[in-house]
């Protein structure tokens, strides 16, 4: 598939060095130092030069292209690439924005602006920073087979319950399946013998039921429908789609925003959200308000450095999980390093939301993993595919190690998989796969 990504940066390069195994991938952007590194780090073709220019477009191959991803940090000039496209040819577009009512626009007009897919960076970050929280632990979360299964990825620290102990030991949940262990630099796809180590990143797929009691037995925070006091600090549009998204949960979170033009606006918005107006770095003002009760914190400031500041001072005074948005993807390992429980890249999840649109067809969902080591697929059995009626202990024998099926269902039933397992056409299922390996996998599911 030719693909013409417009935008060289994080998103953009992102999308770039996740399709360039696969598809023949071409980058614009205007500026040259970003031409020169995407060149440098990724196998594409990297043109200099404005992508809402039809000029532009057709040097990058547009008559031959099936697929125009807009990925600039203008949602003006994403949306007049895709718009562009669709006069020079009809590639399918997909155009990444921020603001949340240009998403409404399209959504209510079929085909508006030419774009046929719309991602929602700040909506999409409040959807994941929501689904986080309601998993107490966990570090990245996913959800496949229209909810019925739930990917969760763990951090185990010194503390935990299961530091120590075997797979098979601290797997006693019916329909849960310890996908993988992520420990430095090395994938290990665990057996009932592999022992839980301080430091390694677990993830586990199964269903919401299992996960969340999974959860529960490695800590004792409160899920979103036991929290007593959530605080979000700062009223951009991820911390007011942060808010609106708990009000829906019915929760009354507090919400913190310096600006008093904006915390009107905010307090008019939100009925369901206490808002105050004040400078959540002013640690006097935290203890004040009683924010050392929260049960988390999120930081949602304009500026990384704050949103750091805002969880080192909230952890200071005694709140036991904080999370913060991190803009900047180098960001993310070393803030999670000082303090802060979970950091979240808005660049980064809107990335992945846009690779899910250019897998196969049969991918129906798909979540990566430490900066892609990893990824989990789900996938619709169809007539070709090996798992197709046959005992899932024997497909497992005819594939790569690096791969875990970790979930299956079926007329909306969870299936937990066993080796007698059999699949049949139709059947959804979730798989853990190695990036080394999915390219082998991929051409026999």
């Amino acid at each position: 598939m030719r693909i013409i990504v417009v935008g060289a940066g994080e998103v953009g390069s992102n999308i770039a060095s996740n399709l360039d195994d696969d598809h023949e991938v071409v980058v614009i952007d205007t500026d040259e130092e970003r031409v020169d590194a995407i060149t440098y780090e990724c196998d594409v073709m990297a043109l200099e030069g404005d992508g809402t220019s039809g000029v532009v477009l057709e040097e990058a191959g547009i008559e031959d292209a099936d697929l125009v991803i807009a990925s600039t940090d203008s949602d003006e000039t994403n949306i007049v690439v895709c718009g562009a496209a669709k006069t020079v040819d009809d590639p399918f577009t997909i155009a990444r924005v921020k603001k949340t009512n240009l998403l409404r626009t399209w959504e209510r007009t079929e085909e508006a602006f030419g774009v046929d897919v719309m991602v929602c960076t700040d909506l999409y970050t409040a959807e994941t920073i929501v689904d986080i929280v309601n998993l107490p632990g966990a570090r990245d979360v996913d959800s496949f087979a229209n909810g019925l299964v739930r990917m969760a990825e763990f951090g185990i620290d010194a503390d935990s319950p299961i530091v120590g102990e075997t797979v098979s030991e601290a797997d006693r949940f019916e329909a849960l399946t310890f996908a993988a262990l992520i420990r430095e630099d090395e994938v290990v796809i665990p057996t009932g013998e592999t022992v839980i180590e301080e430091g390694d990143e677990l993830v586990v797929i199964g269903s919401v039921e299992s996960t969340r009691e999974f959860a529960g037995e490695l800590t004792p925070l409160p899920t979103v429908e036991q929290a007593s006091e959530i605080v979000i600090i700062g009223g951009s549009e991820i911390g007011y789609q942060t808010a609106r998204l708990f009000e829906e949960n019915g929760l009354e979170p507090r919400l913190v925003e310096r600006n008093a033009r904006r915390a009107r606006e905010l307090a008019e918005r939100l009925p369901g959200t206490l808002v105050l107006e004040s400078d959540a770095t002013d640690i006097d003002f935290l203890v004040r308000e009683h924010v050392a009760d929260a049960d988390i914190v999120i930081a949602a400031l304009e500026s990384d450095e704050k949103n750091l500041l805002v969880s080192l001072l909230a952890k200071r005074i005694g709140v036991e999980r904080t999370l913060g948005v991190v803009e900047y993807g180098e960001y993310v390992d070393l803030f999670e390093t000082v303090g802060m429980d979970v950091a979240i890249n808005p660049r980064l999840v809107t990335a992945e939301e846009i690779t899910r649109f250019t897998r196969e067809q049969r991918t129906e969902n798909l979540a990566m993993l430490d900066h892609d080591r990893a990824e989990v697929l789900e996938i619709e059995v169809d007539g070709d595919s090996i798992l197709l009626e046959s005992p899932l202990r024997d497909v497992m024998a005819d594939l790569p190690d690096g791969v875990v099926v970790g979930a299956i269902t079926r007329d909306g039933e969870l299936i937990t998989p066993r080796g007698e397992t059999v699949l049949e056409r139709g059947d959804h299922v979730v798989i853990f796969v190695e990036t080394a390996v999915l390219d082998a996998v991929s051409a026999v599911l």
